[in-house]
């Protein structure tokens, strides 16, 4: 049976996108293929990652097209490749209902905190690791969720916790739920909904 097509959707550096390619070659991902990635600016670091291993790239401006135009651009964009699985991997815009109820239960996205601690509107980044360490919570981690139009309010499909150390600062903590939980999980995750998109077809 044919893989899943799958776009990620891209704002930075790529550390995820760069984990999922990673176990996409190593055959942790088989039901799945990364088809398209897609960026919501130019210059983002994630592009070259993708062009490296041969991925087709697409860039739309956020900023200059505004939401309705770029979530219409997308949509083209993905139904001229077929895609039928999108991935969100440090991507920093907040999608419409419209685009969302579109490709339901078909957008997984990544969230480096224990689903509901610290998520929502405002935590992203440094600040969700910042929360986590100003409030002295002792154990955070990442969530792997379906996407729909409230902020990290998707049904949850995987967990993964990381255990806080005396010493961490945002940018170790950052580092350490990256490695320990969300270049395990994502993976993971994305194998599981392909293999269920796959099913159904």
């Amino acid at each position: 049976m044919k893989k899943v097509r799958t776009a990620v959707l891209v704002s930075g550096g790529g550390t995820n996108l760069q984990a999922i390619l990673d176990a996409e070659r190593a055959g942790k991902i088989n039901s799945a293929e990364v088809a398209l990635v897609v960026a919501d600016r130019e210059g983002a670091y994630a592009i070259q990652r993708a062009e490296a291993r041969g991925v087709k790239t697409a860039v739309l401006n956020f900023k200059e097209l505004g939401r309705e135009t770029f979530e219409s651009s997308l949509t083209a964009l993905l139904d001229e490749n077929g895609i039928e699985l999108i991935v969100l991997a440090g991507f920093m815009r907040i999608l419409s209902a419209a685009f969302t109820s579109r490709y339901e239960g078909r957008i997984l996205n990544i969230h480096p905190s224990l689903i509901p601690s610290f998520c929502g509107a405002g935590y992203y980044g440094l600040k969700v690791h910042e929360a986590a360490l100003n409030y002295g919570v002792k154990v955070t981690g990442a969530t792997v969720h379906f996407v729909n139009e409230v902020p990290d309010g998707g049904r949850i499909v995987a967990q993964k916790a990381v255990y806080i150390r005396p010493d961490d600062t945002p940018e170790s903590l950052q580092r350490r739920v990256m490695e320990e939980a969300e270049w395990i999980i994502f993976p993971e995750a994305i194998e599981s909904v392909a293999e269920d998109i796959r099913r159904l077809k």
